[in-house]
């Protein structure tokens, strides 16, 4: 007996159609008609998988000299792998979308958080304002010291929420029947909503330097104007980026139930390797920053760090990757 017809007959043994096996393999009907077509053989790892969900050999599966069920080593254990139920990936879903806009505001506070430090330098170079350098520095470092903490405080409460599921990003597990189902009908549901936030998040990015353009041309002699107008450029380029960041934890939330994109088992194989790296680079960028900030005292050109640090982290961790793989 082939592979296709021994399929068919556990399918139908455990009374499956193959939209449902195709659930519990997290595979299309279309694949699962393939195999039992004999058109195609799933992979290894989908191999594993059946012989777990059946409770038969790998052996038993491909071998067609073997007619009678071999039952593995685990049959009748559970898998090894966490299984996530409906009730699990619902509550998941949930929480990522509530954290989802106070983690979009949290990141609008950073970026917000030097500006005071900015216009508090402007002011001191003005006289008519009378405003001290050093006033200008102990206020600014106040306010941005408070709505820093403010953020993380949010992060720190935002991840403690979600802490019973970070096996979801760290870990390979199975999902339970309909779950992966009911998390691609979401998906797709938002898909709208994901291209549109994109669209309007990246048209703000990108325009949110027109302030800062314009004031040169109105008065770039004029510190304090061109100073505001600096802030302004930053609030546009934060509400873009507050975009950007609500999406993307909705949408991950998504990728993390499926395992798709960055959270596929190979890739969570690597992630703790990649989570060490990424930390190493952001404290010494911060170290930079802060460095170069206190050596100079020009709080007003030192926040360029940041900026390049974001463009330079993809290639970084884009060449991680390439020498990985090699």
């Amino acid at each position: 007996m082939i592979f296709a017809d021994k399929l068919i007959q556990l399918r139908k043994k455990n009374g499956w159609s193959q939209e449902e096996l195709a659930e519990q393999m997290d595979v299309t009907r279309q694949s699962v008609s393939k195999w039992e077509g004999a058109q195609s053989i799933p992979d290894y790892e989908k191999l594993i998988r059946l012989s777990h969900l059946f409770g038969v050999s790998i052996d038993y599966l491909l071998k067609d000299e073997i007619e009678e069920e071999e039952f593995s080593a685990s049959a009748g254990e559970e898998s090894p792998l966490r299984r996530v139920s409906m009730e699990e990936a619902n509550a998941f879903l949930s929480i990522k979308a509530s954290a989802s806009q106070s983690t979009a505001y949290a990141t609008f506070l950073c970026i917000l958080s030097p500006i005071c430090l900015f216009l508090g330098g402007a002011l001191a170079e003005t006289p008519k304002y009378h405003f001290s350098e050093q006033m200008a520095a102990g206020a600014g470092m106040i306010i941005l010291l408070v709505l820093v903490a403010t953020a993380v405080a949010i992060f720190i409460s935002n991840s403690n929420k979600s802490s019973d599921f970070d096996f979801l990003e760290n870990e390979a597990f199975e999902t339970e029947y309909g779950v992966s189902g009911m998390v691609r009908e979401r998906r797709e549901q938002y898909k709208t909503t994901h291209t549109r936030n994109n669209m309007v998040a990246t048209c703000l990015c990108i325009l949110s330097v027109i302030p800062l353009f314009a004031g040169a041309m109105v008065n770039e002699d004029n510190t304090l104007f061109m100073t505001a107008m600096l802030s302004v450029t930053f609030v546009i380029a934060g509400i873009g980026v507050t975009i950007f960041v609500r999406d993307n934890v909705i949408w991950s939330s998504f990728e993390k139930l499926l395992q798709e994109n960055d959270y596929t088992k190979e890739k969570k194989e690597k992630q703790p390797f990649i989570r060490n790296i990424s930390g190493i680079y952001w404290l010494i960028a911060t170290a930079v920053y802060l460095a170069y900030s206190f050596i100079t005292n020009n709080w007003g050109a030192s926040w360029i760090v940041w900026p390049v640090a974001a463009v330079l982290f993809p290639a970084v961790i884009g060449i991680i990757h390439l020498f990985s793989a090699k």
